[in-house]
């Protein structure tokens, strides 16, 4: 029998990273927050995701700064002092999310279901959520959701930008059609190859479209967005480096559809309603595809997890590679971009 926790007055939410993972969050907390108009929430969360998330409603935030090592705990144990939650919603599975959780003072402590609870996480809840087979990420989280008495569990996002971050994002867009690539991910062996984003690019120029580059002001992103720029017939508008992660969430919505990997920034497009090409080679889309972009993925996943196991494999296993995204060709793209297109 579930438990009742139509009486709960406090909850706390763990999940520290990534983008793309808070991002899924947000649409489970929010769901929580329907049918709990009044439930006190905190969330401990990454001091990068904080940036993106720190305007949403009825939600007080407390930062985890892994930067800082072991003074990170030290500083989330002075920031609960003397809180007491009635439920932790223990997100992450990481040995870091784990040492955190023990910060944490709740009476409920739900964690992943045994074959996810890894990383020790298992050792410090005490109620899990129910088991799924082949759960998309999102879907996985919104059983955290639906294991406190959560009814509607449909997936809607409503994160708030400032004015000024909005005015900024509808000037730099204007009425155009923007293709907005976000090529870079968090790790470079899944990014695409330059001269092919750079290919899609001068296509979707020669469709009427304008092209502009988003991302983060890393010197990879930076270089990466510089040598798609050489590769390409046309200029276009690189803004990589140049816009807050809040100014981007804008960008993203203004936009007519956005080309990226598994990466932050396609699930933020996601969160925004943009309809997305998502390109796929080292993980599962349909564990981390955009959520409601699913039909105009590119993915090579299946045929390389073929050649890298002779056997079916665990849902969400990630193949292994420096070259898979090479397995890409831009011909699948554009005729990704070309479905969209005929759609509109």
């Amino acid at each position: 029998m579930k438990a009742d926790f139509s009486a709960i007055r406090s909850l706390c939410l763990l999940r520290l990273s990534a983008i793309g993972d808070v991002c899924h969050a947000v649409a489970m907390v929010q769901a929580i927050q329907k049918q709990y108009p009044d439930l006190s929430i905190t969330w401990v969360i990454g001091k990068i995701e904080y940036q993106l998330l720190k305007h949403l409603p009825g939600i007080e935030f407390v930062i985890f700064d892994k930067s800082k090592g072991w003074r990170s705990y030290v500083q989330l144990r002075r920031d609960l002092h003397g809180q007491r939650f009635d439920v932790l919603l223990h997100m992450q599975v990481a040995l870091r999310a784990t040492i955190a959780s023990l910060m944490i003072k709740a009476r409920v402590r739900v964690g992943f279901d045994k074959a996810r609870a890894k990383e020790g996480q298992w050792l410090v809840t005490n109620h899990a959520v129910e088991p799924l087979a082949t759960p998309h990420v999102l879907d996985g989280f919104m059983g955290f959701a639906n294991a406190i008495g959560v009814e509607d569990l449909t997936p809607s996002w409503n994160i708030p930008v400032p004015q000024a971050d909005t005015d900024f994002a509808k000037r730099l867009v204007g009425d155009d059609k923007v293709l907005v690539i976000c090529a870079a991910a968090s790790k470079a062996e899944r990014n695409w190859l330059p001269e092919r984003y750079a290919a899609v690019a001068d296509y979707a120029i020669d469709q009427g479209y304008r092209v502009m580059l988003c991302g983060g002001p890393s010197a990879l992103e930076q270089t990466l967005a510089d040598v798609i720029q050489s590769h390409s017939q046309q200029p276009f508008d690189n803004q990589v480096g140049k816009t807050s992660l809040t100014q981007l969430l804008a960008v993203l919505k203004q936009a007519t559809i956005v080309l990226a990997p598994d990466t932050g920034p396609l699930h933020m497009a996601v969160t925004q309603g943009t309809p997305v090409i998502g390109l796929y080679a080292h993980s599962n889309p349909g564990r981390t595809g955009p959520y409601f972009s699913r039909q105009y993925t590119v993915s090579v996943y299946p045929q390389v997890i073929a050649k890298q196991f002779d056997a079916p494999v665990k849902w969400g296993t990630r193949a292994k590679g420096e070259h898979l995204m090479a397995i890409i060709e831009v011909d699948e793209v554009i005729a990704s971009f070309k479905q969209f297109c005929a759609e509109q």
